[in-house]
Order: structure tokens, then sequence, then C-alpha cells
């Protein structure tokens, strides 16, 4: 099923011609849970890797001294969480027996169970884009498939995961893996995704506050305070950052999603060009309310926000912020440079 998001609720060009220049172009990734190919677009399903190529490992974390928590033990303990969120329960009752506490606390890293690593750490599969799913992917000449990769611990540099991009043509991978090596523990729960399939959709976007010149996000300030003066609770107001900006959630290109710091100077390392928004990975494509960015086709969902279709990638980077991967404008061969917001 296609995702549509709905029509933006101000047509924020018309009320400021001087952001029309700055618009650009988004996809949107809807992923959504699903059982996903290696064929496929997909985040968090199996990787198009050729048999004989090396699977990667992370050169950081290769002894018994690093602990964490089994993949498949994170896997059980959502499922569990999910079904017992579902199925009703008497006021007061607790939500999991102590059978499931003992699982989920267990697939938890967080929980009081770390267990150590049992040798290298192959990277998980993250994403997997093909050219023919999202035609406006950034790609070398020849080339129509991006792979993304990383390594489920926080790294020291940054407290992210340590990314890994690789591009290839899918065509001339004639002998794939049929299986990918897994872990045998991760440090961070929040950087397993679930499997998903992916819905694409371009949507068009506009610099975050934080980018725009001094004066004119005064103006936009004023004509946000002037939709709500007594800030009365039952108002529905549009608000710039969150309506008519920034798309939230899982995405290709756009503007950077600036949050809870000011812009800062980004660069490639090798050359010192400058850098442009590849893909958003975040754990939510919408608020838990009503949410101007939701989907139409998921407007009738009423469950549980954090386990609907919103947050079928389960990710989690940081507090609930999301991790952007930047490429270098001059060679793709460049490595990437990655924050968080």
């Amino acid at each position: 099923m296609p995702r549509t998001t709905p029509s933006r609720p101000a047509d924020v060009t018309a009320l400021f011609p001087e952001l029309a220049p700055l618009a650009r172009a988004a996809v949107r990734l809807h992923p959504r849970a699903g059982k996903p190919t290696a064929a496929d677009s997909s985040i968090g399903g199996p990787l198009l890797w050729p048999a004989a190529e090396p699977w990667p490992t992370c050169p950081d974390h290769d002894g018994p001294w690093h602990r964490g928590v089994a993949p498949g033990d994170v896997r059980l303990g959502r499922r569990i969480l999910s079904e017992a969120w579902a199925r009703p329960r008497a006021e007061g009752a607790e939500l999991l027996t102590p059978e499931e506490r003992v699982i989920v606390d267990r697939g938890s890293a967080s929980g009081a169970t770390r267990i150590p690593q049992d040798g290298p750490v192959p990277l998980i599969p993250v994403a997997q884009l093909y050219a023919s799913d999202v035609p406006a992917l950034p790609r070398p000449a020849g080339t129509d498939l991006l792979q993304v990769l990383w390594c489920a611990f926080d790294h020291d540099e940054d407290y992210l995961p340590a990314v890994e991009l690789r591009r290839r043509t899918s065509a001339d991978v004639i002998d794939p893996l049929a299986a990918a090596p897994q872990p045998s523990v991760i440090g961070n729960d929040g950087y397993l995704p679930e499997p998903c399939v992916l819905h694409p959709e371009t949507v068009t976007e506009y610099p975050a506050p934080h980018e725009l010149p001094e004066e004119l996000a005064e103006r936009i300030e004023a004509w946000e305070e002037e939709q709500n003066p007594d800030e009365l609770d039952d108002v529905t107001t549009v608000d710039y950052q969150y309506d008519l900006s920034v798309a939230p959630g899982c995405k290709l290109g756009g503007h950077a999603p600036w949050s809870f710091s000011d812009p800062f100077p980004m660069a490639c390392p090798e050359c010192g060009s400058d850098v442009r928004p590849l893909l958003t990975l975040d754990g939510t494509e919408w608020d838990g309310g009503s949410g101007s960015w939701r989907p139409v086709e998921d407007a009738d969902y009423t469950g549980l926000h954090f386990l609907g279709p919103a947050c079928a990638t389960r990710l989690t980077i940081g507090r609930g912020y999301n991790l952007q991967l930047y490429v270098c404008t001059t060679s793709y061969d460049h490595p990437h440079v990655q924050n968080m917001q």
C-alpha cells in the first residue's frame, strides 16, 4: 500500500515567498513491518551481498571485554511486550508475568543481564535502497544499490553506531550470500531495526528555522504567535518547524532536521568539500498526537503509538533523536559524515 503525506496545513511559500528557492525534494521512505528479501529495498532486511565478499566487522569491538545483549533476545522481548500490551488486563495488574519480565529484561541493554561477546562483531544490515524503487538515489555511475550497515555499539567519538556505506551494481551479484553472519551481542538494543518494507514518497521540504536568515526566522515566529495569541489549549496552530519545514522519519535527501543544536559547519573529512544530506534514520515517523505528517493511509490507527506503524523500525537514536548521514559533493569514494539531531 502506498503512503500519502497530507497536504501541508499552510502554503508556506505564499506566506514567505523567499522560502521558495530554498525548497528541496526529500523521499520519505515510510518503513512498515514486513518480510523484505534481498531483492527488496528495506530497513532492517537482508542485503544483496556477494557470497565471495567478506562481511564487514567492527575493528573497535573485537574482544570478550565488550558486553551486550543477544539480538535474538531483543526481538523475543519486543514480541512479548507487543503481545502483553495487546491483551486485556485488570486495572492495576502487572503488564508482564514474572517469567515474561525475565525474558524482556534479558533482551534490554539497560537490563541487568549483559553477556560478553564471542569473537568479532559483524555489522548489522540497516538499510538497502534500490534505484528502481528510489530513482532520486544519489549514486556513482553504473551502480543502482546503496547498502547501509553499522556496528550496534556506541562509539566513543560521537556515542553513535559506526556506519559503513556500500554501493554496488545489483546485476553483478550472481552468487548472493544466503544468510549474513550475526553478532553474538549488540551494545544497544535500539540499534537493531525490525525488518521493514518501504513505501517511498517524494515531498517538498524547507530549511529548519535554525538555518534561515535571522530576519526571516523572526517573521515566521511572529506569524506563529499571531495564530494563537492567547496560547489556548483548544486552538489548533501551525508550527513552521514541525508542520512546514522538515519531514520527520526515515528519508532520503532533503534538509537537515536541526533540533537541539544550532547548525554547525560540516565538511568532507578527506577533501574539505561541502557535504549534502544522504539519509536520515529515525525511530518515529510522526508524533504521538494527530501529527500533520501522519500518512492518510494510517489515519485510522488507534493503537499504542510506540507499537504502531509510526515506530515500525523500533530504532532508538539517543533520546529519541535521529541519525543523519552526509556525503561529499565531490566524490562518492570519500568517507561520509554523520550527525545526531
